[in-house]
């Protein structure tokens, strides 16, 4: 059982010795944008962003009573 343990450890500390080739980079911005947003499209992206969070629930929410009619008509 401790030959098999030691494999395993061998095994999973080999690529730490052999160190990484791949050397990764994040692609960080540090210059400001090249263009600035107005408030036209502040307030587009804004409402977009709205409805696509709150719609798919207020569309539940107000079709509610549909839904509990539909569940009770299955059960019968």
């Amino acid at each position: 059982m401790s030959g098999l343990l030691r494999g395993v450890a061998r095994i999973r500390t080999a690529p730490v010795l052999r160190g990484s080739t791949i050397t990764q980079r994040a692609n960080i911005a540090t210059r400001p944008a090249k263009d600035k947003f107005g408030p036209a499209e502040t307030i587009i992206g804004l409402t977009v962003f709205s409805f696509t969070i709150l719609g798919p629930s207020g569309w539940i929410l107000a079709n509610l009573e549909n839904y509990k009619k539909k569940g009770t008509a299955e059960s019968e």
